[in-house]
């Protein structure tokens, strides 16, 4: 069996982790994965924000439990807002998984292939971090809470510059690391 497919099949998504930290060099390994995935027309499209910081991460955490307890429950609703909204009711919510580092994937409001390309680009960083030995996890919640007013200011936040999602792109996934 050759390496990528072996990757491929040895990746899992991680909800539980270590003090283990990721080095610089793997960091910046994973988003250039990220970077080199195919995008429609080559538009190149896709922003990662990367988040450190444990403060803001927190404070993240906290504004995405609250959008989520505002929620309505539906029977029909999807099965992951579902448990999202109920985690919330509990209390303690971590959309994260408190994982160390959080890689926020966000692409131009309205652009067609923004899902499919941000896809790609997440795929191959989970790829390349499986490679690393560095656990990641595809999480959805902030693109359900895109239009969230108070998630967007927090994001878009002037204050955090190194950390903002400019006001036209919109969040399309997001993987902890």
């Amino acid at each position: 069996m050759n390496e990528m497919l072996q990757t491929i099949m040895e990746r899992r998504s991680t909800r539980k982790y270590n003090d283990k930290s990721v080095t610089e060099g793997q960091l910046a390994d994973i988003l250039e994965a990220g970077r080199y995935a195919p995008t429609g027309g080559n538009c190149q499209t896709v922003h990662f924000v990367v988040i450190t910081n444990e403060e803001i991460r927190e404070n993240l955490r906290g504004l995405v439990q609250e959008a989520f307890l505002q929620m309505e429950l539906f029977d029909d609703q999807y099965a992951s807002i579902q448990n999202s909204i109920k985690l919330s009711r509990r209390g303690n919510y971590a959309f994260d998984y408190h994982a160390p580092i959080l890689v926020v994937v966000a692409n131009r409001k309205g652009y067609p292939n923004a899902v499919a390309d941000s896809a790609c680009a997440l795929q191959n960083m989970m790829l390349e971090a499986e490679s690393l030995g560095v656990g990641s996890c595809w999480i959805n919640q902030l693109h359900w809470l895109d239009e969230n007013p108070s998630i967007r200011e927090f994001l878009e936040s002037r204050r955090r510059k190194r950390y903002a999602v400019r006001w036209h792109w919109e969040i399309m996934m997001r993987s902890s690391l």
